[in-house]
């Protein structure tokens, strides 16, 4: 399971990420989708550990 609360990711003054949450639950598929600049993939990688969040 997954559970993200109030995600926040800043890259200098640019806040890429902005309070995003959301929760999987086991045996769910789960779609992360919307416009270029959306912050998906800043969202994956501090899933990931590849960045760390800002807060959340």
């Amino acid at each position: 399971m997954i559970e993200v609360t109030e995600l926040r990711k800043n890259h200098g003054t640019f806040a890429a990420v902005r309070g995003v949450s959301f929760r999987v639950g086991e045996g769910e598929i789960f779609a992360l989708l919307g416009r270029n600049g959306a912050g998906k993939t800043t969202t994956v990688e501090v899933l990931a550990g590849f960045q760390r969040p800002d807060g959340g």
